[in-house]
């Protein structure tokens, strides 16, 4: 049995995946980027190898990907993040045709053909006004763990109208709005919405159809899913492995090498 890996170095965190020729997940890992971004890719890898128990000899071909790309001193050959968001999602559902990829740095737009090519993309060109790092900022004005933003939203019944459109104000006009008395489920609601109303139009600048499939570490967040799904008029696809979803396109694309080297000597064996 032979095995592919992707390693998905982003602007935060470093995510890990090793499938078998199968196809299925077998080890997965997720580590803090950090400053050394080299450190990270290796330090994930290997925990995904012992999580799963194998050499890492056993591992026949590995596929950077993420900002970080090219620091997987390691790996085989490198693709882009938006190619393996795309492949990972239809992978993981199989009817995807559009994908939204939301992490620290970025949001993405994704349209992908059946076979998971991609069709056409677009990213925010708004600072970081719709992405994680708005929620960061949030976190970091309210005093409230990240993982504890999207529960918070949820019970939120009247949201502030969120205005600014770059990362650098958001802190201060979170802290306005508290100032003013609002409640703070009502604000993180608001920056929620604010947050899904830019990645509906990134969403419909490469056409929306269904399905459309969450990738990204904001994924995990259900405030974020909820209000997409509000924005959209629809309900997106999220899997647990959501967060993993561009190493897992990046593991498929090794996958391909390794079976693309053995069919001449397939070819061969069988006589022709």
């Amino acid at each position: 049995m032979a095995y592919a890996a992707g390693v998905d170095v982003g602007s935060t965190q470093t995510k890990a995946v090793i499938i078998n020729e199968d196809k299925q997940i077998v080890a997965r890992a997720l580590t803090e980027t950090g400053a050394n971004v080299i450190r990270a890719a290796e330090n994930a890898f290997q925990e995904a190898l012992r999580s799963g128990d194998l050499r890492e000899e056993e591992v026949e071909y590995v596929i950077g990907t993420g900002y970080g790309r090219y620091k997987v001193t390691f790996g085989n050959a490198q693709v882009t993040e938006i190619s393996c968001h795309g492949r990972g999602a239809v992978h993981m559902f199989p009817a995807t045709r559009t994908v939204v990829d939301m992490g620290g740095q970025d949001t993405k737009a994704i349209s992908v053909s059946p076979e998971g090519e991609i069709v056409d993309f677009c990213m925010n060109d708004k600072c970081a006004a719709g992405t994680g790092r708005f929620l960061g900022a949030a976190s970091k004005a309210l005093d409230i763990p990240l993982d504890q933003l999207g529960p918070t939203a949820l019970s939120g019944e009247r949201a502030v109208q969120i205005s600014t459109t770059c990362t650098v104000f958001a802190e201060s006009e979170v802290l306005s709005w508290l100032g003013k008395g609002k409640k703070i489920e009502d604000i993180l609601l608001g920056v929620h919405r604010s947050i899904a109303t830019r990645s509906a139009g990134l969403l419909r600048r490469v056409g929306v159809e269904e399905e459309v499939t969450f990738t990204g570490g904001v994924a995990k967040n259900l405030a974020m899913i909820e209000t997409i799904n509000e924005r959209l008029g629809l309900k997106v696809n999220v899997s647990d492995d959501s967060h993993f979803m561009g190493a897992l396109g990046a593991a498929l694309f090794g996958l391909d090498h390794i079976l693309a080297s053995r069919a001449p000597v397939l070819a061969t064996q069988d006589g022709s």
